[in-house]
């Protein structure tokens, strides 16, 4: 149903990228800001804009479960921000955390790690990656930079999808959130910039034997139900990482969640730490740039 869904302003506001000496950030600020607006737009009475945003929602979905009035703050919980029944069962889940061992095991790895404190100083950065390193003239995500730091000390570099490297993340993710950093991507050279518009483009083109986009399901499909899961948003999607999912009885970086999707596309998945991912990720990121960093946290 889902990839019926005709496709919406938000990307043909997502245009021709326009740069000038001290604006390599203005195209993807015109897209953000496009983002919040529509979002905002679409969950403001989903009863009334069904027929624009809901067609195929049931009717227990767009008057009662779907929650009315969310504003871009909201969003730093995905689909939680407008999933009334989603959110009532996330709010028992964590009452008790299932990834409080995995911030211990984190913090534990920040200090006896060598080279990883003398690389990350002060830990609570994950708001401010991906980046796009113009000496390397590439992104570069948090996973890669801990992975080049760990290689500069001499050590063997980790798994970017779980185990030591989501450990070490959630420990960045809740320093971050204890210190009420937000997400702060930038785009400061027009290298940067086109990195950033290959990501978008990645983002928004069909892909995989479905001939889905990630944006058919997580802009002009989110708040839309599949089988039981209500479709989350692209606005917040990278806050709350790494996360610990019901379905992976453990905790996972969001390449690791960007592979399953790719998956679940019917598209053989890019690898973790390429640079088609890295500058998807990089595009995903710069789209949630002022919402609170939220993670870890826990999603089915």
């Amino acid at each position: 149903m889902i990839g019926k869904i005709v496709t919406t302003s938000v990307a043909v506001l997502m245009g021709v990228t326009v740069l000038s000496a001290g604006s390599f950030n203005a195209q993807a600020e015109k897209d953000r800001q496009a983002l919040v607006k529509y979002m905002e737009k679409k969950f403001a009475d989903p009863e009334k804009s069904r027929a624009q945003f809901f067609p195929y929602a049931t009717d227990e979905d767009v008057k009662t479960n779907l929650k009315k009035g969310v504003k871009f703050e909201d969003f730093r919980m995905g689909s939680y921000a407008f999933d009334k029944i989603g959110r009532g069962q996330y709010e028992e889940i964590n009452e008790m955390p299932p990834y409080e061992d995995n911030i211990d095991a984190g913090e534990e790895l920040y200090n006896n790690t060598k080279g990883i404190k003398k690389c990350f100083p002060d830990p609570a950065i994950a708001g401010e990656y991906p980046k796009f390193d113009d000496k390397k003239g590439k992104v570069v995500t948090l996973s890669l930079a801990i992975n080049d730091c760990l290689k500069a000390a001499g050590q063997k570099p980790w798994k970017l999808t779980k185990g030591k490297m989501a450990d070490l993340e959630a420990y960045f993710a809740a320093k971050s959130k204890e210190a009420g950093k937000k997400v702060d991507i930038k785009i400061q050279s027009k290298a940067a910039a086109a990195a950033y518009e290959r990501g978008k483009k990645y983002y928004y083109s069909q892909r995989g034997y479905l001939k889905l986009s990630c944006a058919t399901c997580h802009v002009q499909g989110s708040g839309n139900r599949v089988r039981k899961e209500v479709l989350s948003p692209l606005l917040g999607h990278t806050t709350h990482f790494p996360v610990y999912r019901l379905k992976w009885q453990g905790l996972g970086t969001l390449e690791r969640r960007i592979k399953g999707c790719e998956k679940n596309q019917g598209e053989n998945p890019h690898k973790p730490g390429s640079p088609w991912m890295s500058e998807m990720l990089y595009f995903m990121a710069y789209m949630s740039n002022g919402l609170p960093v939220d993670g870890p946290d826990i999603r089915r």
